[in-house]
Protein backbone atom coordinates (compact mmCIF):
# COMPACT_ATOMS: atom_id res chain seq x y z
CA UNK A 1 0.00 0.00 0.00
CA UNK A 2 1.38 3.48 -0.80
CA UNK A 3 2.45 5.60 2.16
CA UNK A 4 -0.28 8.14 1.43
CA UNK A 5 -2.87 5.40 2.01
CA UNK A 6 -1.37 4.61 5.40
CA UNK A 7 -1.32 8.31 6.28
CA UNK A 8 -4.97 8.71 5.26
CA UNK A 9 -5.98 5.73 7.39
CA UNK A 10 -4.08 7.13 10.35
CA UNK A 11 -5.70 10.55 9.91
CA UNK A 12 -9.15 8.95 9.79
CA UNK A 13 -8.50 7.08 13.03
CA UNK A 14 -7.29 10.28 14.68
CA UNK A 15 -10.42 12.14 13.51
CA UNK A 16 -12.67 9.40 14.83
CA UNK A 17 -10.86 9.45 18.17
CA UNK A 18 -11.20 13.24 18.44
CA UNK A 19 -14.90 13.03 17.60
CA UNK A 20 -15.43 10.46 20.34
CA UNK A 21 -13.57 12.54 22.93
CA UNK A 22 -15.40 15.72 21.88
CA UNK A 23 -18.81 14.08 22.17
CA UNK A 24 -18.07 12.52 25.54
CA UNK A 25 -16.63 15.74 26.95
CA UNK A 26 -19.37 18.02 25.68
CA UNK A 27 -22.09 15.63 26.89
CA UNK A 28 -20.53 15.74 30.35
CA UNK A 29 -20.13 19.53 30.34
CA UNK A 30 -23.76 19.94 29.29
CA UNK A 31 -24.94 17.70 32.14
CA UNK A 32 -22.78 19.65 34.59
CA UNK A 33 -23.67 23.08 33.24
CA UNK A 34 -22.38 25.74 35.64
CA UNK A 35 -23.91 29.05 36.68
CA UNK A 36 -20.59 30.90 36.26
CA UNK A 37 -17.79 30.85 33.71
CA UNK A 38 -14.81 33.16 33.35
CA UNK A 39 -15.96 34.31 29.92
CA UNK A 40 -19.23 33.95 28.06
CA UNK A 41 -19.01 34.25 24.27
CA UNK A 42 -22.38 34.73 22.61
CA UNK A 43 -22.35 33.45 19.02
CA UNK A 44 -20.13 30.87 17.29
CA UNK A 45 -19.62 32.71 13.99
CA UNK A 46 -16.40 33.90 12.41
CA UNK A 47 -15.52 36.23 15.30
CA UNK A 48 -17.03 34.36 18.25
CA UNK A 49 -15.34 31.08 17.36
CA UNK A 50 -11.95 32.80 17.31
CA UNK A 51 -12.50 34.52 20.67
CA UNK A 52 -13.70 31.32 22.33
CA UNK A 53 -10.75 29.26 21.08
CA UNK A 54 -8.11 31.83 21.96
CA UNK A 55 -9.52 32.21 25.49
CA UNK A 56 -9.71 28.43 25.93
CA UNK A 57 -6.04 28.10 24.98
CA UNK A 58 -5.41 29.19 28.59
CA UNK A 59 -6.19 26.07 30.66
CA UNK A 60 -6.89 28.23 33.72
CA UNK A 61 -9.77 30.03 31.98
CA UNK A 62 -13.29 28.58 31.64
CA UNK A 63 -15.23 29.54 28.52
CA UNK A 64 -18.90 29.13 27.61
CA UNK A 65 -19.74 29.46 23.90
CA UNK A 66 -23.45 29.91 23.14
CA UNK A 67 -25.01 29.22 19.74
CA UNK A 68 -28.70 29.69 18.94
CA UNK A 69 -28.54 27.24 16.03
CA UNK A 70 -27.79 23.57 15.88
CA UNK A 71 -25.12 21.21 14.62
CA UNK A 72 -23.07 21.86 11.49
CA UNK A 73 -23.05 18.15 10.62
CA UNK A 74 -25.01 18.45 7.39
CA UNK A 75 -24.05 17.95 3.74
CA UNK A 76 -25.31 21.45 2.91
CA UNK A 77 -22.56 22.74 5.20
CA UNK A 78 -19.73 20.41 4.30
CA UNK A 79 -20.25 20.19 0.52
CA UNK A 80 -19.09 23.45 -1.13
CA UNK A 81 -21.15 23.04 -4.29
CA UNK A 82 -24.52 23.13 -2.51
CA UNK A 83 -23.95 26.06 -0.14
CA UNK A 84 -27.13 27.72 -1.44
CA UNK A 85 -29.20 24.89 0.11
CA UNK A 86 -28.61 26.55 3.48
CA UNK A 87 -30.46 29.71 2.47
CA UNK A 88 -33.94 29.67 3.94
CA UNK A 89 -33.19 26.49 5.91
CA UNK A 90 -33.09 25.95 9.68
CA UNK A 91 -29.44 27.08 9.49
CA UNK A 92 -30.53 30.56 8.41
CA UNK A 93 -32.06 33.27 10.61
CA UNK A 94 -34.19 34.15 7.56
CA UNK A 95 -34.22 37.88 8.18
CA UNK A 96 -36.03 40.00 5.60
CA UNK A 97 -35.62 43.73 5.05
CA UNK A 98 -38.60 46.06 4.82
CA UNK A 99 -40.00 46.84 1.34
CA UNK A 100 -37.69 49.34 -0.31
CA UNK A 101 -38.74 51.76 -3.08
CA UNK A 102 -35.13 51.98 -4.28
CA UNK A 103 -35.23 48.31 -5.33
CA UNK A 104 -38.67 48.60 -6.91
CA UNK A 105 -40.55 47.92 -3.69
CA UNK A 106 -38.99 44.54 -3.06
CA UNK A 107 -38.12 43.08 0.38
CA UNK A 108 -34.60 41.66 0.21
CA UNK A 109 -33.93 38.45 2.19
CA UNK A 110 -30.95 38.89 4.51
CA UNK A 111 -29.66 35.43 5.30
CA UNK A 112 -27.38 34.95 8.33
CA UNK A 113 -25.96 31.75 9.77
CA UNK A 114 -27.88 30.10 12.62
CA UNK A 115 -25.65 27.07 13.11
CA UNK A 116 -22.31 26.20 14.65
CA UNK A 117 -19.90 28.36 12.67
CA UNK A 118 -22.47 31.03 11.88
CA UNK A 119 -21.92 32.58 8.46
CA UNK A 120 -18.72 30.59 7.90
CA UNK A 121 -20.86 27.44 7.74
CA UNK A 122 -23.31 28.69 5.11
CA UNK A 123 -21.37 31.28 3.11
CA UNK A 124 -19.58 30.99 -0.23
CA UNK A 125 -16.23 30.25 1.48
CA UNK A 126 -14.39 33.28 0.07
CA UNK A 127 -11.38 34.52 2.06
CA UNK A 128 -11.01 38.26 1.35
CA UNK A 129 -8.69 40.24 3.62
CA UNK A 130 -10.17 43.64 2.86
CA UNK A 131 -8.41 46.53 1.16
CA UNK A 132 -5.45 48.34 2.70
CA UNK A 133 -7.53 51.51 2.95
CA UNK A 134 -10.24 49.70 4.93
CA UNK A 135 -7.87 48.97 7.78
CA UNK A 136 -6.31 52.42 7.69
CA UNK A 137 -9.86 53.78 8.03
CA UNK A 138 -10.56 51.47 10.98
CA UNK A 139 -7.41 52.71 12.72
CA UNK A 140 -8.32 56.33 12.05
CA UNK A 141 -11.88 55.92 13.36
CA UNK A 142 -10.70 54.02 16.45
CA UNK A 143 -7.72 56.31 16.99
CA UNK A 144 -5.61 53.19 17.50
CA UNK A 145 -2.78 52.00 15.25
CA UNK A 146 -3.40 48.39 16.35
CA UNK A 147 -6.19 48.33 13.74
CA UNK A 148 -4.09 49.61 10.82
CA UNK A 149 -3.08 47.63 7.75
CA UNK A 150 0.43 46.78 8.93
CA UNK A 151 -0.88 45.46 12.24
CA UNK A 152 -3.62 43.45 10.58
CA UNK A 153 -1.16 41.95 8.07
CA UNK A 154 0.84 40.61 11.01
CA UNK A 155 -2.27 38.82 12.25
CA UNK A 156 -3.15 37.46 8.82
CA UNK A 157 0.37 36.14 8.32
CA UNK A 158 0.24 34.44 11.73
CA UNK A 159 -3.13 32.72 11.29
CA UNK A 160 -3.09 31.73 7.62
CA UNK A 161 -1.95 28.45 6.13
CA UNK A 162 -1.56 29.61 2.53
CA UNK A 163 -1.45 26.87 -0.11
CA UNK A 164 -1.00 29.05 -3.19
CA UNK A 165 2.18 30.27 -4.84
CA UNK A 166 4.80 31.27 -2.21
CA UNK A 167 4.20 34.88 -1.28
CA UNK A 168 5.88 36.97 1.44
CA UNK A 169 2.50 38.58 2.09
CA UNK A 170 0.93 35.23 3.01
CA UNK A 171 1.43 33.16 6.15
CA UNK A 172 1.94 29.40 6.39
CA UNK A 173 1.22 27.01 9.25
CA UNK A 174 -1.67 28.79 10.96
CA UNK A 175 -5.18 27.43 11.64
CA UNK A 176 -6.79 29.03 8.56
CA UNK A 177 -6.12 26.96 5.44
CA UNK A 178 -6.59 29.10 2.31
CA UNK A 179 -5.89 28.44 -1.33
CA UNK A 180 -6.88 29.75 -4.76
CA UNK A 181 -9.76 27.74 -6.17
CA UNK A 182 -8.25 24.33 -6.90
CA UNK A 183 -8.82 22.72 -10.29
CA UNK A 184 -10.93 25.68 -11.35
CA UNK A 185 -13.36 25.37 -14.24
CA UNK A 186 -12.00 26.69 -17.56
CA UNK A 187 -14.78 29.28 -17.41
CA UNK A 188 -12.98 30.93 -14.49
CA UNK A 189 -9.71 31.11 -16.40
CA UNK A 190 -11.50 32.51 -19.41
CA UNK A 191 -12.98 35.26 -17.24
CA UNK A 192 -9.48 36.27 -16.15
CA UNK A 193 -8.45 36.47 -19.80
CA UNK A 194 -11.53 38.53 -20.61
CA UNK A 195 -10.82 40.89 -17.73
CA UNK A 196 -7.24 41.36 -18.92
CA UNK A 197 -8.48 42.18 -22.42
CA UNK A 198 -10.63 44.91 -20.86
CA UNK A 199 -7.65 46.50 -19.09
CA UNK A 200 -7.98 44.85 -15.67
CA UNK A 201 -4.70 43.51 -14.30
CA UNK A 202 -4.62 39.82 -13.33
CA UNK A 203 -2.91 38.39 -10.25
CA UNK A 204 -2.03 34.98 -8.82
CA UNK A 205 -3.57 35.99 -5.49
CA UNK A 206 -6.75 37.99 -4.97
CA UNK A 207 -5.43 39.25 -1.64
CA UNK A 208 -1.96 40.65 -1.00
CA UNK A 209 -0.71 43.22 -3.50
CA UNK A 210 -3.95 43.18 -5.49
CA UNK A 211 -5.77 44.72 -2.51
CA UNK A 212 -3.33 47.57 -2.00
CA UNK A 213 -4.23 49.49 -5.17
CA UNK A 214 -7.09 49.84 -7.67
CA UNK A 215 -7.76 46.09 -7.73
CA UNK A 216 -7.46 43.38 -10.36
CA UNK A 217 -8.72 39.93 -11.29
CA UNK A 218 -7.75 36.54 -9.88
CA UNK A 219 -8.95 33.12 -8.90
CA UNK A 220 -10.75 33.56 -5.59
CA UNK A 221 -9.15 32.56 -2.30
CA UNK A 222 -11.38 29.86 -0.83
CA UNK A 223 -11.63 27.91 2.40
CA UNK A 224 -12.04 24.51 0.77
CA UNK A 225 -9.73 21.55 1.33
CA UNK A 226 -10.01 18.11 -0.24
CA UNK A 227 -13.40 19.11 -1.61
CA UNK A 228 -14.89 20.06 1.78
CA UNK A 229 -15.81 23.38 3.42
CA UNK A 230 -13.59 24.61 6.23
CA UNK A 231 -15.68 26.74 8.59
CA UNK A 232 -14.05 28.97 11.18
CA UNK A 233 -15.76 26.94 13.90
CA UNK A 234 -14.20 23.73 12.60
CA UNK A 235 -10.76 25.33 12.27
CA UNK A 236 -10.73 27.05 15.67
CA UNK A 237 -13.24 25.63 18.16
CA UNK A 238 -13.78 21.99 17.27
CA UNK A 239 -10.15 20.87 17.85
CA UNK A 240 -10.40 22.24 21.43
CA UNK A 241 -13.80 20.80 22.33
CA UNK A 242 -12.29 17.82 24.17
CA UNK A 243 -10.82 20.26 26.70
CA UNK A 244 -12.56 20.53 30.10
CA UNK A 245 -12.47 24.35 30.07
CA UNK A 246 -14.55 24.90 26.88
CA UNK A 247 -18.31 24.32 26.93
CA UNK A 248 -20.22 24.70 23.65
CA UNK A 249 -24.02 24.86 23.82
CA UNK A 250 -26.25 24.62 20.75
CA UNK A 251 -29.88 25.74 20.74
CA UNK A 252 -28.96 28.41 23.28
CA UNK A 253 -30.49 31.78 22.35
CA UNK A 254 -29.31 34.87 24.20
CA UNK A 255 -32.40 36.87 25.18
CA UNK A 256 -30.77 39.78 26.98
CA UNK A 257 -27.83 40.99 29.03
CA UNK A 258 -28.30 41.24 32.80
CA UNK A 259 -26.95 44.25 34.71
CA UNK A 260 -26.09 45.54 38.13
CA UNK A 261 -25.97 49.28 37.54
CA UNK A 262 -23.67 49.81 34.56
CA UNK A 263 -21.96 46.45 34.87
CA UNK A 264 -22.99 43.44 32.76
CA UNK A 265 -23.40 40.59 35.24
CA UNK A 266 -24.69 37.81 33.03
CA UNK A 267 -26.91 36.66 30.19
CA UNK A 268 -30.45 35.37 30.08
CA UNK A 269 -30.42 32.33 27.80
CA UNK A 270 -33.23 30.27 26.33
CA UNK A 271 -31.58 26.85 26.31
CA UNK A 272 -33.69 24.04 24.91
CA UNK A 273 -36.83 25.68 26.25
CA UNK A 274 -35.43 26.55 29.68
CA UNK A 275 -34.66 30.13 30.71
CA UNK A 276 -31.27 30.26 32.41
CA UNK A 277 -29.21 33.06 33.93
CA UNK A 278 -25.48 32.47 33.51
CA UNK A 279 -22.81 34.86 34.73
CA UNK A 280 -19.21 35.60 33.75
CA UNK A 281 -16.52 36.03 36.38
CA UNK A 282 -14.74 38.34 33.97
CA UNK A 283 -16.56 39.46 30.78
CA UNK A 284 -19.32 38.79 28.27
CA UNK A 285 -18.55 39.08 24.56
CA UNK A 286 -21.37 39.58 22.06
CA UNK A 287 -20.65 38.00 18.66
CA UNK A 288 -24.22 37.67 17.45
CA UNK A 289 -23.84 39.47 14.13
CA UNK A 290 -24.91 42.85 12.84
CA UNK A 291 -28.63 42.18 13.30
CA UNK A 292 -28.85 40.22 16.55
CA UNK A 293 -26.13 42.13 18.40
CA UNK A 294 -27.99 45.47 18.27
CA UNK A 295 -31.27 43.64 18.93
CA UNK A 296 -29.96 42.10 22.16
CA UNK A 297 -28.32 45.38 23.19
CA UNK A 298 -31.57 47.31 22.76
CA UNK A 299 -33.71 44.69 24.47
CA UNK A 300 -31.24 44.83 27.35
CA UNK A 301 -31.56 48.62 27.72
CA UNK A 302 -28.57 49.80 25.66
CA UNK A 303 -29.44 51.95 22.67
CA UNK A 304 -31.29 55.12 21.63
CA UNK A 305 -33.14 56.27 24.76
CA UNK A 306 -36.24 57.50 22.94
CA UNK A 307 -36.64 54.27 20.98
CA UNK A 308 -36.26 52.11 24.08
CA UNK A 309 -38.82 54.24 25.92
CA UNK A 310 -41.31 53.63 23.08
CA UNK A 311 -41.18 49.94 23.96
CA UNK A 312 -41.11 50.35 27.73
CA UNK A 313 -37.55 49.06 28.06
CA UNK A 314 -35.71 50.44 31.14
CA UNK A 315 -32.68 52.45 30.04
CA UNK A 316 -29.26 51.20 31.07
CA UNK A 317 -27.20 53.35 28.69
CA UNK A 318 -28.24 55.85 26.04
CA UNK A 319 -26.17 54.94 22.97
CA UNK A 320 -27.86 56.43 19.89
CA UNK A 321 -25.61 54.55 17.46
CA UNK A 322 -26.94 51.09 18.35
CA UNK A 323 -28.72 49.72 15.29
CA UNK A 324 -27.69 52.65 13.09
CA UNK A 325 -25.14 52.78 10.23
CA UNK A 326 -26.38 49.47 8.74
CA UNK A 327 -24.35 48.59 5.64
CA UNK A 328 -24.32 45.71 3.18
CA UNK A 329 -22.80 44.88 -0.17
CA UNK A 330 -25.41 44.92 -2.92
CA UNK A 331 -24.95 43.00 -6.16
CA UNK A 332 -26.85 42.78 -9.43
CA UNK A 333 -28.18 39.22 -9.76
CA UNK A 334 -29.03 39.30 -13.41
CA UNK A 335 -26.12 39.18 -15.87
CA UNK A 336 -26.54 35.78 -17.50
CA UNK A 337 -25.07 34.05 -20.57
CA UNK A 338 -26.14 30.78 -22.13
CA UNK A 339 -23.24 28.39 -22.64
CA UNK A 340 -22.59 26.52 -25.84
CA UNK A 341 -21.58 23.47 -23.81
CA UNK A 342 -22.58 21.93 -20.50
CA UNK A 343 -21.16 23.73 -17.46
CA UNK A 344 -20.44 21.39 -14.54
CA UNK A 345 -19.75 23.65 -11.54
CA UNK A 346 -16.69 23.15 -9.36
CA UNK A 347 -15.63 24.20 -5.86
CA UNK A 348 -18.04 26.89 -4.56
CA UNK A 349 -19.41 27.69 -8.07
CA UNK A 350 -17.75 31.13 -7.97
CA UNK A 351 -14.06 30.57 -8.60
CA UNK A 352 -12.91 33.87 -10.12
CA UNK A 353 -13.41 37.46 -9.11
CA UNK A 354 -12.37 40.96 -10.02
CA UNK A 355 -12.20 44.18 -8.03
CA UNK A 356 -12.14 47.38 -10.06
CA UNK A 357 -12.98 51.06 -10.07
CA UNK A 358 -16.19 52.18 -11.72
CA UNK A 359 -14.49 55.51 -12.48
CA UNK A 360 -10.83 55.91 -13.46
CA UNK A 361 -9.94 58.50 -10.80
CA UNK A 362 -10.92 56.34 -7.81
CA UNK A 363 -7.92 55.25 -5.68
CA UNK A 364 -9.42 51.90 -4.64
CA UNK A 365 -12.00 49.50 -6.07
CA UNK A 366 -15.68 50.27 -5.57
CA UNK A 367 -16.89 47.28 -7.62
CA UNK A 368 -16.39 43.56 -7.09
CA UNK A 369 -17.79 40.86 -9.37
CA UNK A 370 -17.78 37.07 -9.40
CA UNK A 371 -18.25 34.73 -12.30
CA UNK A 372 -20.66 32.01 -11.18
CA UNK A 373 -21.10 28.69 -12.92
CA UNK A 374 -24.91 28.63 -12.62
CA UNK A 375 -27.60 31.18 -13.56
CA UNK A 376 -28.35 33.47 -10.61
CA UNK A 377 -31.06 36.10 -10.78
CA UNK A 378 -34.18 37.36 -9.04
CA UNK A 379 -37.61 35.75 -9.53
CA UNK A 380 -38.86 38.87 -11.31
CA UNK A 381 -36.00 38.89 -13.83
CA UNK A 382 -36.14 35.14 -14.30
CA UNK A 383 -39.83 35.33 -15.24
CA UNK A 384 -39.05 38.02 -17.81
CA UNK A 385 -35.89 36.60 -19.42
CA UNK A 386 -36.34 32.83 -18.87
CA UNK A 387 -32.70 31.74 -18.50
CA UNK A 388 -32.09 28.02 -19.07
CA UNK A 389 -30.26 25.74 -16.64
CA UNK A 390 -27.20 25.69 -18.90
CA UNK A 391 -26.17 29.26 -18.11
CA UNK A 392 -23.59 31.12 -16.08
CA UNK A 393 -23.55 34.55 -14.47
CA UNK A 394 -21.43 37.54 -13.62
CA UNK A 395 -22.51 39.25 -10.41
CA UNK A 396 -21.21 42.82 -10.05
CA UNK A 397 -21.56 44.38 -6.62
CA UNK A 398 -20.73 47.49 -4.62
CA UNK A 399 -17.76 47.34 -2.26
CA UNK A 400 -18.14 50.90 -0.92
CA UNK A 401 -21.90 51.49 -0.51
CA UNK A 402 -22.92 54.98 0.57
CA UNK A 403 -26.46 53.92 1.48
CA UNK A 404 -27.16 53.54 5.19
CA UNK A 405 -29.92 51.66 6.93
CA UNK A 406 -30.97 51.00 10.50
CA UNK A 407 -32.34 48.30 12.77
CA UNK A 408 -35.07 48.91 15.34
CA UNK A 409 -37.22 46.86 17.67
CA UNK A 410 -40.87 46.05 17.17
CA UNK A 411 -41.43 45.16 20.82
CA UNK A 412 -39.71 44.59 24.17
CA UNK A 413 -39.70 40.78 24.13
CA UNK A 414 -36.98 38.49 22.76
CA UNK A 415 -39.55 36.88 20.48
CA UNK A 416 -40.47 40.24 18.92
CA UNK A 417 -38.77 40.50 15.50
CA UNK A 418 -36.47 43.32 14.55
CA UNK A 419 -37.39 45.81 11.83
CA UNK A 420 -34.64 46.12 9.22
CA UNK A 421 -34.66 49.21 7.04
CA UNK A 422 -31.73 48.20 4.83
CA UNK A 423 -32.23 51.16 2.43
CA UNK A 424 -30.22 49.49 -0.33
CA UNK A 425 -29.48 51.91 -3.23
CA UNK A 426 -31.04 54.82 -1.32
CA UNK A 427 -27.95 56.92 -2.04
CA UNK A 428 -27.97 57.94 -5.73
CA UNK A 429 -24.22 57.35 -6.09
CA UNK A 430 -24.73 53.65 -5.35
CA UNK A 431 -27.09 53.24 -8.27
CA UNK A 432 -24.71 55.08 -10.58
CA UNK A 433 -21.74 52.93 -9.51
CA UNK A 434 -23.71 49.72 -9.86
CA UNK A 435 -24.88 50.68 -13.36
CA UNK A 436 -21.26 51.29 -14.30
CA UNK A 437 -20.39 47.92 -12.77
CA UNK A 438 -22.98 46.24 -14.98
CA UNK A 439 -21.48 47.87 -18.07
CA UNK A 440 -17.96 46.72 -17.13
CA UNK A 441 -19.23 43.21 -16.43
CA UNK A 442 -21.10 43.01 -19.74
CA UNK A 443 -17.96 44.08 -21.57
CA UNK A 444 -16.06 41.27 -19.87
CA UNK A 445 -18.82 38.70 -20.40
CA UNK A 446 -18.99 39.49 -24.11
CA UNK A 447 -15.20 39.57 -24.61
CA UNK A 448 -13.55 37.16 -27.03
CA UNK A 449 -11.85 35.20 -24.26
CA UNK A 450 -15.28 34.03 -23.04
CA UNK A 451 -16.82 33.41 -26.45
CA UNK A 452 -16.37 29.65 -26.14
CA UNK A 453 -18.82 29.72 -23.23
CA UNK A 454 -21.14 32.46 -24.45
CA UNK A 455 -23.59 31.21 -27.06
CA UNK A 456 -25.74 34.24 -26.30
CA UNK A 457 -26.24 36.92 -23.68
CA UNK A 458 -29.54 36.07 -22.03
CA UNK A 459 -29.82 39.18 -19.86
CA UNK A 460 -29.81 42.11 -19.67
CA UNK A 461 -28.60 42.79 -23.22
CA UNK A 462 -28.23 46.32 -24.57
CA UNK A 463 -30.47 48.79 -22.78
CA UNK A 464 -30.98 52.53 -22.61
CA UNK A 465 -30.02 54.39 -19.45
CA UNK A 466 -33.48 54.44 -17.89
CA UNK A 467 -34.17 50.78 -18.61
CA UNK A 468 -30.77 49.77 -17.27
CA UNK A 469 -31.36 51.65 -14.01
CA UNK A 470 -34.71 49.90 -13.65
CA UNK A 471 -33.03 46.56 -14.37
CA UNK A 472 -30.47 47.20 -11.63
CA UNK A 473 -33.20 48.08 -9.13
CA UNK A 474 -35.19 44.95 -10.03
CA UNK A 475 -32.19 42.61 -9.73
CA UNK A 476 -30.38 44.22 -6.78
CA UNK A 477 -29.67 41.57 -4.15
CA UNK A 478 -27.76 41.30 -0.92
CA UNK A 479 -24.35 39.66 -0.69
CA UNK A 480 -25.13 38.80 2.95
CA UNK A 481 -22.45 41.09 4.39
CA UNK A 482 -24.60 42.89 6.96
CA UNK A 483 -22.40 45.03 9.18
CA UNK A 484 -21.62 48.28 11.02
CA UNK A 485 -24.62 48.51 13.43
CA UNK A 486 -22.55 48.91 16.62
CA UNK A 487 -19.58 50.69 15.16
CA UNK A 488 -16.16 51.21 16.66
CA UNK A 489 -15.08 54.82 16.93
CA UNK A 490 -14.84 57.94 19.01
CA UNK A 491 -17.81 60.02 17.84
CA UNK A 492 -21.28 60.29 19.38
CA UNK A 493 -22.66 57.48 17.21
CA UNK A 494 -19.96 54.99 18.17
CA UNK A 495 -20.94 52.01 20.32
CA UNK A 496 -17.55 50.49 21.17
CA UNK A 497 -14.07 51.89 21.64
CA UNK A 498 -10.82 50.63 20.13
CA UNK A 499 -10.71 47.81 22.69
CA UNK A 500 -14.26 46.82 21.71
CA UNK A 501 -15.73 47.84 25.08
CA UNK A 502 -19.31 49.04 24.97
CA UNK A 503 -19.23 52.70 25.97
CA UNK A 504 -20.37 53.31 29.54
CA UNK A 505 -20.73 49.60 30.36
CA UNK A 506 -18.35 47.41 32.34
CA UNK A 507 -17.78 43.77 31.49
CA UNK A 508 -19.34 43.85 28.01
CA UNK A 509 -17.60 43.86 24.65
CA UNK A 510 -18.59 43.22 21.05
CA UNK A 511 -16.64 41.23 18.46
CA UNK A 512 -18.40 40.76 15.13
CA UNK A 513 -19.15 42.62 11.89
CA UNK A 514 -21.34 45.11 13.73
CA UNK A 515 -18.24 46.94 15.05
CA UNK A 516 -16.96 47.78 11.56
CA UNK A 517 -17.00 51.56 10.99
CA UNK A 518 -17.66 50.74 7.33
CA UNK A 519 -18.05 47.44 5.53
CA UNK A 520 -14.77 46.08 4.22
CA UNK A 521 -13.92 45.67 0.55
CA UNK A 522 -14.94 42.14 -0.39
CA UNK A 523 -16.38 39.24 1.56
CA UNK A 524 -16.44 39.77 5.32
CA UNK A 525 -15.45 36.39 6.83
CA UNK A 526 -11.73 37.13 6.99
CA UNK A 527 -12.13 40.61 8.56
CA UNK A 528 -14.45 39.03 11.15
CA UNK A 529 -11.69 36.58 12.03
CA UNK A 530 -9.36 39.56 12.47
CA UNK A 531 -11.91 41.19 14.78
CA UNK A 532 -11.99 37.98 16.83
CA UNK A 533 -8.19 37.80 16.95
CA UNK A 534 -7.95 41.45 18.03
CA UNK A 535 -10.53 40.80 20.76
CA UNK A 536 -8.51 37.83 22.00
CA UNK A 537 -5.28 39.86 21.99
CA UNK A 538 -6.93 42.64 23.98
CA UNK A 539 -8.37 40.26 26.58
CA UNK A 540 -5.08 38.36 26.92
CA UNK A 541 -3.22 41.61 27.55
CA UNK A 542 -5.66 42.51 30.34
CA UNK A 543 -5.59 39.14 32.15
Amino acid sequence: MPNNGIAASSALRAADDLARRVNENQDRLKRELASHYDYIVCGSGSSGSVVARRLADNPDVSVLLLEAGGSDADAAVTEPGIWFANLGSERDWQFVAEPNPHVNGRSLPLSMGKVLGGGSSINVMIWARGHKTDWEYFASEADDAAWNYESVLDIYNRIEDWAGEPNPRRGVGGPVFVQPASGAHPLAGAMLGAAASCGISTFADHNGRMMEGPGGAALANVRIRDGKRLSIFRSYVYPAMAQPNLTVLCHATVNRILFDGNRATGVEVDFEGQILAISPRKETILSLGAINTPKVLMQSGIGPAKHLAEHGIPLVRDLPGVGQNFQDHIMVAGLVWEAGEEIVPRNNLGEATFFWTSEPDLPEPDIQAFIVEIPITTPEASAKFNPTANCWSILPGLTRPKSRGHITLTGPNPSDPVRIEANALSHPDDLKALVRGVRISREIGNAAALSRFAQREVMPGAMGAADLEDFVRSTASTVWHQSCTAKMGTDAMSVVDAKLKVYGIEGLRIADASIMPRVTTGNTMAPCVIIGERMAEILAAEM
